[in-house]
């Protein structure tokens, strides 16, 4: 455990804390680990670190699951992270070009847009335009390098139309996983992806496991329509709460 005399014991313990709510939420709801976990991981390290660890624990559980994403996800979640993985790059370099203040403000920022986002009225089950795909990849793309959230264009994109929830859930967690190696290797090549972040990863890896796993049996006990509702309460909730971490 040499490795992890780099943190103290207040991140380790929050870190731990943020890994398995934000994972029980991803069971549950398909989304939100990287918007719940990022912001608070961004207080107790710098945002550099909170963005590579949490897309690191991102790719992690994301593998754990790939054969049935690939499996149950729409064709356009191959479109939109075809996208992300262009645009990552530049996410990431404006992130390391951005004092730790303003990165915590437009974390913050992005966590906000995803609950402004899905106030949207709900839209039928037909894929959007390819000008409409397009934006929602470029800038999943850059939330993913700047934030490790690739979920705020996202999650409306799918959430928002009329799917069954097994497809939503499923597109959106592959694009998630695809966002998460995309922003590991932007920060391999950048020099940013340190060792002791990577083996905290694994160190994480059963916690968010086991807070996954509890969230999908939630999940699987609750109707389509109290699914939905706990995706805005959950977006709602990581909209204030990065807020509140401003002040």
């Amino acid at each position: 455990m040499d490795f992890l005399a780099g943190f103290t014991a207040l991140q380790i313990a929050v870190a731990l804390a943020a890994a398995l709510g934000a994972s029980f939420v991803r069971g549950l709801t398909g989304f939100g680990m990287a918007i719940l976990l990022v912001p608070v991981l961004a207080l107790a390290l710098p945002p550099v670190a909170a963005v590579v660890l949490g897309n690191g624990l991102s790719l992690l559980i994301g593998l754990t699951e790939l054969p049935r994403l690939v499996r149950e996800s729409e064709r356009s979640a191959w479109t939109i992270s075809a996208l992300v993985v262009l645009a990552t790059p530049l996410g990431l370099a404006a992130l390391v070009a951005t004092g730790a203040d303003m990165a915590r403000l437009v974390i913050a920022l992005i966590a906000c847009s995803a609950f402004a986002a899905i106030l949207l009225l709900r839209r039928s089950g037909a894929v959007p335009g390819r000008l409409v795909t397009g934006i929602v990849g470029i800038v999943s793309g850059l939330m993913t390098g700047y934030a490790g959230m690739p979920g705020p264009p996202v999650v409306p994109y799918y959430a928002g139309r009329a799917l069954p929830r097994v497809t939503i859930k499923a597109s959106m967690l592959l694009i998630f996983t695809i966002a998460a190696a995309a922003g590991l290797v932007a920060a391999g090549w950048m020099g940013l992806l340190r060792a002791d972040l990577a083996l905290f990863a694994l160190l994480l890896l059963p916690v968010i496991l086991v807070g996954n796993r509890l969230g999908l049996m939630v999940s699987g006990q609750i109707s389509d329509p109290v699914w939905r509702t706990a995706v805005g309460v959950v977006l709602g909730a990581a909209a204030l709460g990065a807020l509140a971490r401003l002040y």
